[in-house]
Protein backbone atom coordinates (compact mmCIF):
# COMPACT_ATOMS: atom_id res chain seq x y z
CA UNK A 1 0.00 0.00 0.00
CA UNK A 2 1.62 3.01 -1.30
CA UNK A 3 2.09 5.82 1.75
CA UNK A 4 -0.28 9.04 1.62
CA UNK A 5 1.32 12.02 -0.41
CA UNK A 6 1.40 15.14 1.60
CA UNK A 7 2.35 18.64 -0.45
CA UNK A 8 3.30 21.64 1.27
CA UNK A 9 4.50 24.99 -0.02
CA UNK A 10 6.34 26.90 3.14
CA UNK A 11 8.75 30.16 2.93
CA UNK A 12 12.42 29.27 1.78
CA UNK A 13 14.90 29.23 4.69
CA UNK A 14 18.55 29.06 5.29
CA UNK A 15 18.66 25.52 5.02
CA UNK A 16 17.32 25.65 1.30
CA UNK A 17 20.36 27.22 -0.22
CA UNK A 18 22.23 24.44 -1.82
CA UNK A 19 18.76 22.85 -3.17
CA UNK A 20 17.80 26.18 -4.36
CA UNK A 21 21.34 26.76 -6.38
CA UNK A 22 21.80 23.54 -7.90
CA UNK A 23 18.27 23.51 -8.89
CA UNK A 24 18.65 26.69 -10.61
CA UNK A 25 21.89 25.79 -11.96
CA UNK A 26 20.95 22.65 -13.47
CA UNK A 27 17.13 23.76 -14.83
CA UNK A 28 18.46 27.18 -16.00
CA UNK A 29 21.43 26.12 -18.04
CA UNK A 30 19.83 25.07 -21.46
CA UNK A 31 17.93 28.04 -21.96
CA UNK A 32 19.75 30.82 -20.33
CA UNK A 33 23.42 32.09 -20.76
CA UNK A 34 24.94 33.43 -17.35
CA UNK A 35 26.22 32.19 -14.13
CA UNK A 36 23.24 30.75 -12.84
CA UNK A 37 24.66 30.24 -9.28
CA UNK A 38 25.66 33.60 -9.25
CA UNK A 39 21.90 34.46 -9.67
CA UNK A 40 20.45 32.34 -7.25
CA UNK A 41 22.63 33.40 -4.34
CA UNK A 42 21.41 37.21 -5.57
CA UNK A 43 17.96 36.33 -5.32
CA UNK A 44 18.22 33.79 -1.99
CA UNK A 45 20.03 36.67 -0.17
CA UNK A 46 17.33 39.15 -0.89
CA UNK A 47 14.83 36.48 0.59
CA UNK A 48 16.52 35.98 3.79
CA UNK A 49 17.64 39.66 4.16
CA UNK A 50 13.97 40.75 4.87
CA UNK A 51 12.81 40.37 1.47
CA UNK A 52 14.66 43.40 0.41
CA UNK A 53 16.97 43.37 -3.11
CA UNK A 54 19.52 46.17 -1.94
CA UNK A 55 20.20 46.66 -6.06
CA UNK A 56 16.47 46.01 -7.41
CA UNK A 57 15.01 49.57 -8.51
CA UNK A 58 11.05 48.33 -9.17
CA UNK A 59 10.63 45.87 -6.78
CA UNK A 60 9.44 46.49 -3.25
CA UNK A 61 9.88 42.54 -2.08
CA UNK A 62 11.43 39.12 -3.03
CA UNK A 63 10.05 35.99 -1.48
CA UNK A 64 10.71 32.27 -1.92
CA UNK A 65 8.93 29.27 -1.23
CA UNK A 66 9.46 25.54 -1.11
CA UNK A 67 7.44 23.04 -2.08
CA UNK A 68 7.71 19.70 -0.60
CA UNK A 69 6.63 16.48 -0.62
CA UNK A 70 6.39 14.24 2.11
CA UNK A 71 8.60 16.75 3.63
CA UNK A 72 11.09 16.64 1.13
CA UNK A 73 11.75 19.75 -1.15
CA UNK A 74 10.37 19.43 -4.41
CA UNK A 75 10.22 22.16 -6.41
CA UNK A 76 10.67 26.46 -5.59
CA UNK A 77 8.93 29.24 -6.69
CA UNK A 78 10.58 33.01 -6.25
CA UNK A 79 8.40 35.91 -6.24
CA UNK A 80 9.31 39.81 -7.07
CA UNK A 81 6.33 42.67 -5.89
CA UNK A 82 6.68 45.36 -8.18
CA UNK A 83 5.73 48.96 -7.83
CA UNK A 84 3.55 48.78 -10.73
CA UNK A 85 1.13 46.58 -8.55
CA UNK A 86 2.64 43.46 -10.53
CA UNK A 87 4.50 40.37 -9.19
CA UNK A 88 7.04 38.35 -11.17
CA UNK A 89 7.70 34.83 -11.42
CA UNK A 90 11.66 34.76 -11.57
CA UNK A 91 11.65 31.48 -11.70
CA UNK A 92 9.77 28.52 -11.32
CA UNK A 93 11.44 25.38 -11.12
CA UNK A 94 10.10 21.95 -10.25
CA UNK A 95 12.73 19.43 -9.49
CA UNK A 96 13.40 16.77 -12.38
CA UNK A 97 12.31 13.66 -10.37
CA UNK A 98 9.05 15.56 -9.36
CA UNK A 99 7.93 16.45 -12.87
CA UNK A 100 4.24 15.59 -14.36
CA UNK A 101 3.82 14.40 -10.78
CA UNK A 102 1.54 15.15 -8.12
CA UNK A 103 0.47 18.58 -9.47
CA UNK A 104 3.60 20.64 -7.88
CA UNK A 105 3.88 22.93 -10.57
CA UNK A 106 -0.10 23.97 -10.56
CA UNK A 107 0.51 24.17 -6.73
CA UNK A 108 2.90 26.63 -7.17
CA UNK A 109 1.04 28.42 -9.52
CA UNK A 110 -1.84 28.63 -7.28
CA UNK A 111 0.36 29.86 -4.42
CA UNK A 112 1.70 32.40 -6.27
CA UNK A 113 -1.34 33.83 -7.75
CA UNK A 114 -3.37 33.92 -4.26
CA UNK A 115 0.25 35.64 -3.46
CA UNK A 116 -0.15 38.60 -5.85
CA UNK A 117 -3.85 38.94 -5.07
CA UNK A 118 -3.39 38.97 -1.07
CA UNK A 119 -0.34 41.78 -2.40
CA UNK A 120 -3.19 43.65 -4.38
CA UNK A 121 -1.11 43.31 -8.15
CA UNK A 122 -3.63 43.33 -10.75
CA UNK A 123 -1.31 41.01 -12.77
CA UNK A 124 1.06 38.29 -12.22
CA UNK A 125 4.04 38.09 -15.10
CA UNK A 126 6.70 35.70 -16.01
CA UNK A 127 9.32 35.09 -19.11
CA UNK A 128 10.35 31.26 -20.44
CA UNK A 129 12.06 30.08 -23.44
CA UNK A 130 10.18 29.23 -26.43
CA UNK A 131 12.32 25.91 -26.63
CA UNK A 132 10.68 24.70 -23.64
CA UNK A 133 7.55 23.68 -24.42
CA UNK A 134 6.68 21.89 -21.89
CA UNK A 135 6.51 24.86 -19.24
CA UNK A 136 5.25 27.11 -22.02
CA UNK A 137 2.06 25.15 -22.13
CA UNK A 138 1.46 24.59 -18.67
CA UNK A 139 1.16 28.58 -18.28
CA UNK A 140 -1.13 28.97 -21.13
CA UNK A 141 -2.96 26.03 -19.83
CA UNK A 142 -3.03 28.16 -16.64
CA UNK A 143 -4.53 30.90 -18.38
CA UNK A 144 -1.26 32.95 -19.10
CA UNK A 145 -1.42 35.17 -22.60
CA UNK A 146 1.63 35.46 -24.82
CA UNK A 147 2.58 38.59 -24.71
CA UNK A 148 5.54 38.61 -27.37
CA UNK A 149 8.71 36.75 -28.30
CA UNK A 150 12.26 38.00 -28.01
CA UNK A 151 14.87 36.62 -30.68
CA UNK A 152 17.97 35.16 -29.03
CA UNK A 153 17.38 37.05 -25.88
CA UNK A 154 19.13 35.68 -22.78
CA UNK A 155 20.86 32.97 -24.98
CA UNK A 156 22.20 32.51 -28.60
CA UNK A 157 19.72 30.41 -30.56
CA UNK A 158 16.79 30.49 -27.65
CA UNK A 159 13.63 33.15 -28.19
CA UNK A 160 12.39 34.35 -24.80
CA UNK A 161 8.50 34.13 -25.02
CA UNK A 162 6.81 37.15 -22.52
CA UNK A 163 3.63 35.83 -20.21
CA UNK A 164 0.71 37.58 -18.32
CA UNK A 165 -2.13 36.71 -16.13
CA UNK A 166 -4.96 39.60 -15.33
CA UNK A 167 -5.96 38.81 -12.06
CA UNK A 168 -8.37 41.15 -11.83
CA UNK A 169 -12.03 40.28 -12.04
CA UNK A 170 -13.36 40.50 -15.80
CA UNK A 171 -16.50 42.84 -16.20
CA UNK A 172 -17.28 42.01 -19.47
CA UNK A 173 -20.64 40.11 -20.30
CA UNK A 174 -20.23 36.44 -21.62
CA UNK A 175 -19.08 37.11 -25.35
CA UNK A 176 -21.87 34.31 -26.19
CA UNK A 177 -24.58 36.64 -25.73
CA UNK A 178 -23.87 38.33 -29.26
CA UNK A 179 -24.74 37.05 -32.32
CA UNK A 180 -23.19 37.34 -35.24
CA UNK A 181 -25.42 37.53 -38.34
CA UNK A 182 -24.52 38.38 -42.45
CA UNK A 183 -25.06 41.98 -43.39
CA UNK A 184 -28.25 42.68 -44.29
CA UNK A 185 -28.15 45.79 -46.06
CA UNK A 186 -31.49 46.83 -45.80
CA UNK A 187 -31.92 46.04 -42.10
CA UNK A 188 -28.60 47.32 -41.02
CA UNK A 189 -27.24 49.60 -43.47
CA UNK A 190 -28.04 53.05 -41.31
CA UNK A 191 -27.02 51.99 -38.36
CA UNK A 192 -23.41 50.25 -39.85
CA UNK A 193 -22.64 53.31 -41.62
CA UNK A 194 -23.03 55.54 -38.93
CA UNK A 195 -20.90 53.40 -36.40
CA UNK A 196 -18.11 53.44 -39.20
CA UNK A 197 -18.23 56.70 -39.63
CA UNK A 198 -18.07 57.73 -35.89
CA UNK A 199 -15.44 55.06 -35.01
CA UNK A 200 -13.17 54.79 -37.36
CA UNK A 201 -12.43 57.99 -39.76
CA UNK A 202 -10.40 59.33 -36.73
CA UNK A 203 -7.55 57.33 -37.31
CA UNK A 204 -7.93 56.05 -40.75
CA UNK A 205 -8.37 59.22 -43.30
CA UNK A 206 -10.59 58.77 -46.28
CA UNK A 207 -13.50 56.97 -44.28
CA UNK A 208 -16.17 59.01 -45.32
CA UNK A 209 -19.76 58.11 -46.85
CA UNK A 210 -18.88 57.63 -50.10
CA UNK A 211 -16.23 55.02 -48.67
CA UNK A 212 -18.65 53.41 -47.01
CA UNK A 213 -20.93 53.58 -50.45
CA UNK A 214 -17.77 51.58 -52.08
CA UNK A 215 -17.87 48.92 -49.25
CA UNK A 216 -21.89 48.16 -49.65
CA UNK A 217 -21.13 48.34 -53.29
CA UNK A 218 -17.85 45.36 -53.11
CA UNK A 219 -20.49 43.38 -50.65
CA UNK A 220 -22.80 42.99 -53.57
CA UNK A 221 -20.23 41.36 -55.29
CA UNK A 222 -19.21 38.39 -53.07
CA UNK A 223 -20.79 35.70 -54.48
CA UNK A 224 -18.19 36.03 -57.04
CA UNK A 225 -15.35 34.43 -54.57
CA UNK A 226 -13.08 36.85 -57.23
CA UNK A 227 -10.37 38.32 -54.87
CA UNK A 228 -9.65 40.73 -58.22
CA UNK A 229 -12.69 42.16 -58.02
CA UNK A 230 -12.13 43.24 -54.17
CA UNK A 231 -15.20 41.63 -53.08
CA UNK A 232 -16.12 41.95 -49.29
CA UNK A 233 -17.69 40.18 -46.58
CA UNK A 234 -19.45 41.71 -43.91
CA UNK A 235 -20.49 40.34 -40.71
CA UNK A 236 -22.99 41.91 -38.31
CA UNK A 237 -22.41 41.60 -33.74
CA UNK A 238 -25.93 41.62 -32.56
CA UNK A 239 -27.02 41.81 -29.11
CA UNK A 240 -31.02 41.85 -28.51
CA UNK A 241 -31.60 42.49 -32.19
CA UNK A 242 -29.26 45.75 -31.66
CA UNK A 243 -26.24 46.33 -34.00
CA UNK A 244 -23.28 46.44 -31.37
CA UNK A 245 -20.76 45.71 -33.85
CA UNK A 246 -19.76 45.37 -37.99
CA UNK A 247 -16.57 43.51 -38.98
CA UNK A 248 -15.11 43.58 -42.94
CA UNK A 249 -13.43 41.18 -44.45
CA UNK A 250 -11.82 40.72 -47.74
CA UNK A 251 -10.24 38.19 -49.21
CA UNK A 252 -6.85 38.49 -50.75
CA UNK A 253 -4.76 36.49 -53.51
CA UNK A 254 -2.39 33.31 -51.62
CA UNK A 255 -5.65 33.05 -49.22
CA UNK A 256 -5.21 35.79 -46.40
CA UNK A 257 -8.05 37.88 -45.37
CA UNK A 258 -7.87 41.30 -44.17
CA UNK A 259 -10.12 42.72 -41.48
CA UNK A 260 -10.82 46.17 -41.25
CA UNK A 261 -12.57 47.85 -40.20
CA UNK A 262 -13.67 46.14 -37.11
CA UNK A 263 -15.43 48.45 -34.80
CA UNK A 264 -17.87 47.78 -31.96
CA UNK A 265 -19.70 49.69 -28.98
CA UNK A 266 -18.62 47.13 -26.50
CA UNK A 267 -14.99 45.18 -25.13
CA UNK A 268 -17.97 42.09 -25.55
CA UNK A 269 -18.73 42.42 -29.16
CA UNK A 270 -15.30 42.96 -29.65
CA UNK A 271 -13.99 40.00 -27.91
CA UNK A 272 -17.59 38.12 -29.58
CA UNK A 273 -16.20 39.12 -33.30
CA UNK A 274 -12.65 37.67 -32.88
CA UNK A 275 -14.17 34.79 -31.27
CA UNK A 276 -16.31 34.09 -34.13
CA UNK A 277 -14.09 35.25 -37.11
CA UNK A 278 -12.34 32.27 -37.60
CA UNK A 279 -15.37 29.93 -38.02
CA UNK A 280 -17.21 32.40 -40.83
CA UNK A 281 -14.32 32.49 -42.84
CA UNK A 282 -12.40 29.44 -42.57
CA UNK A 283 -13.73 28.74 -46.15
CA UNK A 284 -12.65 32.09 -47.43
CA UNK A 285 -8.80 32.20 -46.51
CA UNK A 286 -5.89 29.77 -44.53
CA UNK A 287 -4.49 33.36 -42.49
CA UNK A 288 -6.55 36.67 -41.30
CA UNK A 289 -4.85 40.20 -40.85
CA UNK A 290 -6.17 42.87 -39.16
CA UNK A 291 -5.71 46.61 -39.38
CA UNK A 292 -6.43 48.75 -36.16
CA UNK A 293 -5.52 51.02 -33.57
CA UNK A 294 -6.24 49.14 -30.14
CA UNK A 295 -7.24 50.19 -26.69
CA UNK A 296 -5.76 48.08 -24.01
CA UNK A 297 -7.99 46.10 -23.05
CA UNK A 298 -8.58 45.09 -26.82
CA UNK A 299 -5.00 43.58 -26.88
CA UNK A 300 -5.89 41.50 -24.17
CA UNK A 301 -8.48 40.19 -26.26
CA UNK A 302 -6.31 39.51 -29.44
CA UNK A 303 -3.60 37.59 -27.63
CA UNK A 304 -5.88 35.70 -25.37
CA UNK A 305 -7.46 34.38 -28.74
CA UNK A 306 -4.03 33.99 -30.30
CA UNK A 307 -3.71 36.71 -32.82
CA UNK A 308 -0.07 37.83 -32.58
CA UNK A 309 1.11 41.32 -33.63
CA UNK A 310 3.37 41.82 -36.79
CA UNK A 311 3.87 45.04 -37.72
CA UNK A 312 3.68 48.94 -36.33
CA UNK A 313 2.82 51.18 -39.77
CA UNK A 314 3.04 54.41 -38.01
CA UNK A 315 1.81 57.14 -40.71
CA UNK A 316 0.00 54.95 -42.78
CA UNK A 317 -3.62 55.66 -42.70
CA UNK A 318 -3.28 59.50 -41.07
CA UNK A 319 -0.47 61.62 -39.79
CA UNK A 320 0.49 60.40 -36.12
CA UNK A 321 -1.41 57.86 -35.34
CA UNK A 322 0.08 54.37 -35.12
CA UNK A 323 -1.54 51.35 -37.07
CA UNK A 324 -1.52 47.84 -35.53
CA UNK A 325 -1.19 44.89 -37.61
CA UNK A 326 -2.10 41.37 -35.82
CA UNK A 327 -2.35 38.22 -37.43
CA UNK A 328 -3.96 34.67 -37.09
CA UNK A 329 -3.64 31.51 -38.71
CA UNK A 330 -6.98 29.18 -39.39
CA UNK A 331 -7.51 25.61 -39.71
CA UNK A 332 -9.61 24.46 -42.41
CA UNK A 333 -11.91 22.71 -39.60
CA UNK A 334 -11.25 24.59 -36.63
CA UNK A 335 -10.46 21.37 -33.94
CA UNK A 336 -11.63 23.15 -30.93
CA UNK A 337 -14.85 25.98 -30.08
CA UNK A 338 -14.28 28.35 -27.28
CA UNK A 339 -16.45 29.55 -24.46
CA UNK A 340 -16.46 31.96 -22.27
CA UNK A 341 -17.86 30.70 -18.88
CA UNK A 342 -17.68 32.25 -15.20
CA UNK A 343 -14.77 30.29 -12.59
CA UNK A 344 -17.27 28.79 -10.15
CA UNK A 345 -19.58 27.42 -13.33
CA UNK A 346 -15.86 26.60 -14.83
CA UNK A 347 -14.30 25.14 -11.48
CA UNK A 348 -17.56 22.48 -11.22
CA UNK A 349 -17.54 21.45 -14.56
CA UNK A 350 -13.10 20.37 -14.10
CA UNK A 351 -13.81 18.98 -11.02
CA UNK A 352 -16.77 16.53 -12.32
CA UNK A 353 -19.70 18.54 -10.42
CA UNK A 354 -20.94 19.75 -13.28
CA UNK A 355 -21.82 18.45 -16.43
CA UNK A 356 -24.48 20.05 -18.09
CA UNK A 357 -23.67 23.73 -19.25
CA UNK A 358 -27.23 25.32 -20.01
CA UNK A 359 -27.07 28.17 -22.97
CA UNK A 360 -29.76 29.89 -24.56
CA UNK A 361 -30.28 29.70 -28.77
CA UNK A 362 -27.74 32.16 -29.81
CA UNK A 363 -26.54 31.63 -33.05
CA UNK A 364 -23.15 30.47 -31.64
CA UNK A 365 -24.54 28.38 -29.17
CA UNK A 366 -26.93 26.36 -32.51
CA UNK A 367 -23.39 25.80 -34.33
CA UNK A 368 -22.40 23.58 -31.49
CA UNK A 369 -22.42 19.96 -32.32
CA UNK A 370 -22.13 16.60 -30.33
CA UNK A 371 -18.50 15.37 -30.49
CA UNK A 372 -16.81 18.57 -30.85
CA UNK A 373 -14.21 19.77 -28.57
CA UNK A 374 -15.56 23.08 -26.68
CA UNK A 375 -12.22 25.15 -24.64
CA UNK A 376 -13.76 26.72 -21.47
CA UNK A 377 -12.10 30.25 -20.86
CA UNK A 378 -12.44 31.85 -17.82
CA UNK A 379 -10.15 35.39 -16.83
CA UNK A 380 -7.68 33.13 -15.65
CA UNK A 381 -8.01 30.02 -16.60
CA UNK A 382 -9.05 27.46 -19.63
CA UNK A 383 -9.82 23.48 -19.89
CA UNK A 384 -11.08 21.67 -22.83
CA UNK A 385 -13.99 19.68 -22.80
CA UNK A 386 -15.78 17.25 -24.81
CA UNK A 387 -19.62 17.78 -26.03
CA UNK A 388 -21.33 14.37 -25.44
CA UNK A 389 -24.51 15.30 -26.44
CA UNK A 390 -26.69 18.57 -27.00
CA UNK A 391 -30.59 18.74 -25.82
CA UNK A 392 -33.16 21.69 -26.50
CA UNK A 393 -35.97 22.76 -24.42
CA UNK A 394 -38.67 25.78 -25.15
CA UNK A 395 -37.92 27.11 -21.52
CA UNK A 396 -36.09 26.39 -18.25
CA UNK A 397 -38.88 24.48 -16.43
CA UNK A 398 -39.10 22.24 -18.98
CA UNK A 399 -35.63 21.53 -18.73
CA UNK A 400 -35.30 21.02 -15.29
CA UNK A 401 -38.43 18.37 -15.97
CA UNK A 402 -36.12 16.39 -17.34
CA UNK A 403 -32.39 17.25 -16.19
CA UNK A 404 -30.81 17.14 -13.11
CA UNK A 405 -30.80 20.54 -11.43
CA UNK A 406 -27.69 19.60 -9.55
CA UNK A 407 -25.28 18.98 -12.75
CA UNK A 408 -26.51 22.63 -13.80
CA UNK A 409 -26.31 25.03 -11.06
CA UNK A 410 -24.48 22.67 -8.33
CA UNK A 411 -24.38 25.49 -6.04
CA UNK A 412 -28.50 25.43 -5.69
CA UNK A 413 -30.28 24.41 -2.82
CA UNK A 414 -33.02 23.18 -4.51
CA UNK A 415 -34.57 23.42 -8.32
CA UNK A 416 -36.61 26.53 -7.41
CA UNK A 417 -33.67 28.31 -6.95
CA UNK A 418 -31.59 26.96 -9.88
CA UNK A 419 -34.54 28.49 -11.85
CA UNK A 420 -34.24 31.38 -10.14
CA UNK A 421 -30.31 31.46 -11.25
CA UNK A 422 -30.81 30.58 -14.66
CA UNK A 423 -33.44 33.20 -15.41
CA UNK A 424 -31.46 35.92 -13.35
CA UNK A 425 -28.62 35.23 -16.11
CA UNK A 426 -31.10 34.96 -19.00
CA UNK A 427 -34.50 37.60 -18.75
CA UNK A 428 -37.41 35.97 -20.82
CA UNK A 429 -36.34 37.33 -23.74
CA UNK A 430 -33.38 35.34 -23.87
CA UNK A 431 -35.10 32.15 -22.88
CA UNK A 432 -37.72 32.76 -25.49
CA UNK A 433 -34.43 32.07 -27.92
CA UNK A 434 -34.68 28.33 -26.97
CA UNK A 435 -32.71 26.75 -24.04
CA UNK A 436 -29.68 24.09 -24.91
CA UNK A 437 -28.38 21.74 -22.33
CA UNK A 438 -24.91 21.14 -23.33
CA UNK A 439 -23.52 18.13 -21.92
CA UNK A 440 -19.78 17.65 -21.58
CA UNK A 441 -17.03 15.08 -20.56
CA UNK A 442 -13.54 16.58 -19.38
CA UNK A 443 -10.58 15.28 -21.67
Amino acid sequence: MKSPVTITIRKANENDFNFVVHLMDQALDSFYGGDHQAHAQRIFAAHINDNVDSVGQFSTGQYMFIAEINHHPAGMIHLVIKKQATVKISPLIVAPDYRGKFGIGSKLISYAEDFARQHHARQLYCTVAAQNQSTLKFLLRKGFHLAGKAQDHYKPGIDECMLYKPLGQSTTLDPSVISIVPFDEEKHAAVVRQLILSRVGGDFYGVDDAWVDALFASYQRRESRDVNAKYKLIFIAEQDDEVVGVVVATPKKGQSIKIMPLVTNSDTAFESLLINLPTVLVNYGRKLYIHLVPEPQQITYLQRHGWVIEGLLPGAYAPGIIVQQWGLSIQKEPATRKMRIKKPYYDAIMSGCKTLEVRVGYGSIKRLRAGELLRLETSYESGTVQIKSIRVYSDFTKLLATEDWRQIVPQAKDKVEAIQILRKIYPPHKENLGVHAIEVVKI
